[in-house]
C-alpha cells in the first residue's frame, strides 16, 4: 500500500462543514461531512461482503465532533448521530476525493430513485389513487 497518496495535512473546518486533505503532490480537496457519512465504508452502511448496503437518508445537517487515527493506515471518523464504526483507509479517503463528483450524482440519483431525501425531517410518503 505504499503507493496509496496518504494526506500530508488534514483539516476539520467546522463552519463550512467540511474535511480538507492536502496531499504532497500539491492535490487538495474538501469533502462534505455529508459526503463522508453517506459513503461510510462501515458495514452497517456498504453491507457485509459487498451486499446490502444502506442507503442512507436525512444527513444533510449532520457534523463529524471528532477524528481519530487508526495507525498509520487510516482516520476513524466521529458523526453526530452516533455512526462511528468506519474506518477510512488512506486508499479509500482518496478514492473519495478523486471521484467525488461522481459518487455524489450517483448518491442524489439514489436518492430520487428511492423518493427519499437529505433533509432528516423530510419524510416522502406515496399514494395510490
Amino acid at each position: 500500500m505504499s503507493d496509496v497518496p496518504r494526506p500530508s495535512n488534514i483539516r476539520l473546518r467546522k463552519q463550512s462543514r467540511v474535511l480538507e486533505l492536502d496531499y504532497p503532490d500539491a492535490q487538495s480537496f474538501s469533502l462534505s461531512w455529508e459526503y463522508l457519512r453517506v459513503y461510510s465504508p462501515s458495514a452497517e452502511v456498504r453491507g457485509h461482503h459487498g451486499s446490502g448496503a444502506v442507503l442512507q437518508t436525512g444527513k444533510r445537517n449532520v457534523a463529524i465532533i471528532d477524528i481519530k487515527p487508526v495507525g498509520h493506515y487510516a482516520l476513524q471518523l466521529v458523526f453526530d448521530d452516533g455512526h462511528d464504526t468506519g474506518l477510512y483507509s488512506w486508499e479509500y479517503l482518496y478514492r473519495l476525493c478523486s471521484q467525488k463528483d461522481v459518487l455524489w450524482e450517483t448518491y442524489l440519483e439514489d436518492l430520487r430513485e428511492a423518493g427519499a431525501s437529505r433533509d432528516p425531517d423530510t419524510q416522502v410518503l406515496h399514494f395510490e389513487p
